[in-house]
């Protein structure tokens, strides 16, 4: 066990690091210099040039990549231009806001569309089939933006229930900041309902095609016995990936959820750090976001012989 899990991570280091290098790489190409952009309009030259010597910016790429992942490495990700702010804490407290969505949405749609998925396959070809089919397909092609602006319409305008605008933190009052991060949270909700119902529902027919579970039938259990003990556990490991490559995307920010519910969030952050070409925290978002996809597969990695029987960890 202890040998699968140093290769999985042995596997992550590397990817990372090449997720470092493309992140400072890519900064780098973005037109404008970063001394001009913090010092304003007013700065002279000999200013200018002073600012650069300090960042490191006259420095060859290599030595600033150096210098870069070492305070990376280090815990500090720099400063932000426009709020002056500690980088890494600033993205940590926008990335616990998205998290509180993102984790509950993926919960929730997983226990629902999982089984859902299960019975529809159970029930290939029948009306319930269909339904759930179509259901799913409806739900995948619609936008979360204009899903998110349908919630609006209707539980905020047309019957009042919900805030249309604003945030509360939970940790500051836990029914407001419940009450504010349902309508993010039912927009996630419904949207990846339908990747998981239709991923689980083929993954479902594919095992149900084998001849084991035929055995098992024939040796007369019931059903729902076969589809418990027989078919959902091999089932669940195609699906459980999608599952992780979901939560991976979805927590690397959800900056048009955020943005139509005015959610403080990390996509938020980075999409409000691109409009004001605030560099470092471009920069340490992009990186952070990269770790928390490559951390999450990472896990669904380390999971996946739990869920799948066909996986060992030898």
């Amino acid at each position: 066990m202890l040998k699968f899990i140093l290769s999985k991570v042995a596997m992550a280091i590397p990817t990372l690091l090449i997720v470092a290098i493309s992140v400072f790489v890519l900064i780098r190409l973005v037109p404008g210099d970063p001394a001009s952009l913090m010092l304003g309009d007013l700065a002279t030259p000999a200013s200018i040039a002073d600012l650069r010597a300090r960042l490191g910016l006259d420095q060859s790429l290599i030595t600033q990549f150096g210098i870069w992942f070492g305070n990376i490495l280090a815990g500090d990700f720099g400063a932000s231009i426009t709020s002056h702010e500690p980088v890494l804490p600033l993205i940590l407290s926008r990335f616990a806001i998205t998290a509180q969505i993102v984790v509950f949405a993926v919960l929730f749609a997983s226990c629902v569309a999982v089984p859902a998925g299960v019975i529809a396959a159970w029930k290939q070809n029948t009306k319930l089939d269909v339904f759930l089919v179509g259901i799913a397909t409806l739900l995948l092609s619609i936008p979360t933006f204009w899903l998110g602006l349908l919630l609006l319409l209707f539980f905020g305008l047309k019957l009042g229930w919900l805030p249309v605008l604003g945030y509360v933190s939970v940790t500051d009052n836990v029914t407001g900041g419940v009450v504010y991060l349902i309508m993010p949270i039912l927009t996630l909700f419904l949207h990846e309902m339908g990747v998981i119902l239709r991923m689980s529902r083929a993954s479902t027919l594919e095992v149900l095609r084998l001849d084991y579970v035929t055995h098992a039938r024939a040796k007369g259990l019931s059903e729902r016995a076969v589809l418990a003990r027989h078919v959902f556990r091999n089932a669940f490991g195609p699906t459980w990936t999608v599952i992780g490559l979901i939560l991976g995307n979805l927590l690397g920010g959800i900056a048009v959820v955020e943005i139509v519910f005015t959610v403080p969030g990390l996509g938020r952050l980075l999409v409000d750090a691109i409009f004001a070409r605030d560099y470092p925290v471009i920069q340490g978002c992009l990186l952070f976001v990269a770790a928390t996809y490559v951390f999450v597969n990472l896990l669904v990695d380390l999971l996946y012989p739990i869920f799948d029987p066909r996986v060992t960890t030898e």
